[in-house]
């Protein structure tokens, strides 16, 4: 008969056999602080739609490493204080190996530094280059940003001769941020801004600002910077107003909900730089996202019902970024995964070909923005 000692020693043999396996059952957690209710839901939605779904697929492909992936998510609101709050609790409470979190730029500005000094991965969805530069350790971002909107939009006015602007900015973390970053490389491109106008986040009618705007001499075109409902309650201010300058809109309204709170008609010929993700339907089949955008646009719109928006775009890079890199480090290790997300290289993505360095965590140029114009209530490529 075994002796208590031995049994015991048998148990305790029988735990350090199976505490590896069990170690390696355990799932990699992904921590998610995004917007997905409240006045920037049109971002956080389609980023936890696209979270939740493609999570699902890699499960069922096994995983990464032998280990389930399981996404842990908050809803921020829109509020950076939440996001404070929620990004804390899922570093320090839930004890997730990595973050995808920050549907804007307020809030993902807010999450920053958390990451930073707890050594964790974070991928942030912000639209504004204070979001990814100064380059920080641990903080990577995949939507273009605003800086480059700019570039974009200023190519775009120079090549029709449209030298003479106005401009109509939200005052929320992003559209200033736009603002300031247009006013860094105007003269780069030869436009002047002649007049400049502002609007609040909850502002529900800009007519006064627009009709300042109208009564400037000498401009040729107007530029919005801004995200939200702001920049459609401008678009549909400026058809009542009849403005009859070309007008811009940012990156920041990379979706049909915007079309659709501007109305198509006041949105006819509004022009925005975006990711080839909206007009994935119309590219050359010689063009190399086609494959990535279509599928992913299928893959979306047949399990949500929605139209596709740049924003879940940004998510499922974010995510693909993310499980390549853990692939690479052998599982979910934090510094090895940080190292690994910084040598991604021709990652072809929704909103690009990312390649990243020590001193680019975005890793796209100019190039991997589109130049759109709204027709007949849907994206059209500008030639």
């Amino acid at each position: 008969m075994m002796s208590l000692v031995t049994r015991l020693l048998a148990a305790a043999a029988a735990m350090v056999l199976t505490m590896p396996l069990a170690l390696a059952q355990a799932p990699i957690k992904i921590g998610a602080v995004l917007s997905v209710t409240g006045p920037a839901s049109f971002l956080g939605d389609p980023e936890k739609k696209t979270l939740e779904m493609y999570i699902a697929d890699i499960n069922a492909k096994g995983g990464v490493a032998g280990r389930k992936l399981e996404a842990v998510i908050y809803d921020d609101v829109g509020d950076p204080n939440q996001a404070r709050t929620f990004v804390t609790r899922l570093i320090e409470q839930d004890k997730v190996d990595a973050l995808l979190a920050g549907s804007t730029t307020a809030t993902a500005l807010a999450m920053i530094p958390l990451a930073e000094e707890a050594g964790i991965p974070l991928i942030n969805f912000a639209g504004a280059v204070q979001a990814v530069h100064p380059v920080k350790k641990w903080n990577f971002k995949t939507p273009h940003t605003d800086l480059m909107a700019c570039e974009k939009i200023f190519e775009d006015m120079k090549k029709r001769n449209l030298t003479k602007i106005a401009v109509i900015a939200g005052a929320d973390a992003f559209g200033k941020s736009m603002r300031d970053q247009c006013m860094t490389v105007n003269k780069k491109y030869g436009i002047e801004v002649l007049h400049e106008e502002t609007y609040q986040p909850r502002d529900n009618d800009m007519t006064a600002q627009l009709t300042n705007i109208k009564g400037k001499a000498g401009v040729q075109a107007v530029l919005n910077p801004g995200f939200g409902q702001g920049p459609a309650i401008v678009t549909r201010n400026y058809k009542q107003l009849a403005i009859p300058h070309p007008l811009y809109q940012s990156h920041g309204v990379g979706s049909k909900q915007f079309i659709e709170l501007a109305t198509p008609a006041a949105a006819e010929g509004v022009r925005l730089p975006a990711a080839a993700l909206l007009v994935a339907d119309k590219l050359p089949d010689s063009d190399p996202q086609k494959k990535v955008v279509t599928e992913y646009k299928k893959t979306y719109e047949g399990k949500t019902g929605q139209p596709v928006s740049t924003f879940g775009g940004h998510m499922y890079d974010g995510l693909m970024i993310l499980v390549e890199a853990m692939k690479r480090a052998g599982g979910p290790d934090k510094a090895k995964v940080r190292d690994e997300i910084e040598k991604t290289k021709n990652f072809m993505g929704t909103g690009g070909i990312v390649t990243m360095s020590p001193t680019d965590h975005l890793g796209l140029d100019l190039n991997a923005f589109r130049m759109l114009e709204i027709k007949n209530g849907d994206w059209t490529l500008v030639n």
